[in-house]
């Protein structure tokens, strides 16, 4: 295999529910169904991520396609999405909509089960040797979901927002009360609230999480932690 072989790939994803364009990301061109029904969770979109059905994949020239339907009733909260997350450059005041939307409140979420520091490394191993595709081609992140019995799902993608929202996608009816969810990059904003919006109470990390996402992450009561070499730092959660 060359090294231009060996390179990951990264194509257009459109997400479209209802006939309607949600957003078009670059992405991994895998586990597309799972994207879908992860990203309509942790944006607001839907409530449940079993609210997305009749899916279906589309190969374009340009890209993929995934279509969905969701509740009527929910499509008013796309609509507002894609309002706040598009405006004409090079005015001041178009962007307050888009503002408010980045810095939103994700909601409150239920303490994390206990003790699932002591799971963390374990979990961090299965995840490392889950990770095939990046043994194949490198530059992917990864997004794993794990409780005190071990990593129950893994989900991989060139973007780091991405793995999460097919992490997501992927846990579509699972009782999320007893685990937490472990990213390979750092904790941001975002991620705390696609996590929060979702109902998983913990997210562990590889590296330190930004100011912002620790308040986020104590304001709506979820525990935050770090895995660093010589022990499990916990930045936010009951204690901190």
């Amino acid at each position: 295999m060359s090294a231009a072989e060996a390179l990951p790939d990264e194509v257009p994803v459109a997400l479209v529910y209802n006939g309607s364009t949600a957003a078009v990301m670059m992405a991994s061109p895998f586990d597309l169904p799972d994207f879908l029904r992860g990203f309509a969770l942790s944006e607001g979109i839907v409530a449940r991520a079993e609210d997305v059905t009749e899916v279906s994949e589309l190969v374009h020239p340009q890209g993929r396609e995934v279509r969905g339907r969701i509740p009527e009733d929910r499509a008013g909260a796309m609509d507002a999405r894609r309002r706040a997350s598009v405006g004409p450059m090079g005015c001041g005041l178009c962007g307050i909509d888009s503002l408010a939307q980045a810095a939103a409140f994700p909601g409150h979420v239920d303490p994390m089960a206990k003790g699932l520091e002591d799971h963390a490394r374990a979990a961090l191993d299965a995840l490392n040797a889950g990770q095939t595709r990046r043994e194949d081609v490198g530059a992917m992140h990864a997004a794993g979901f794990f409780d005190a019995g071990g990593l129950i799902a893994l989900r991989e993608d060139v973007g780091r927002h991405n793995a999460l929202d097919k992490l997501i996608g992927a846990l579509s009816g699972r009782d999320l009360s007893r685990g937490a969810a472990l990213v390979t990059s750092r904790l941001s904003v975002d991620l705390v609230q696609k996590c929060a919006r979702s109902g998983i109470r913990g997210l562990f990390a590889l590296s330190s999480p930004t100011r912002a996402a620790v308040e986020l992450a104590r304001a709506c009561g979820m525990t935050l932690c770090v895995i660093r070499r010589e022990a499990v730092v916990r930045y936010a959660g009951e204690g901190t």
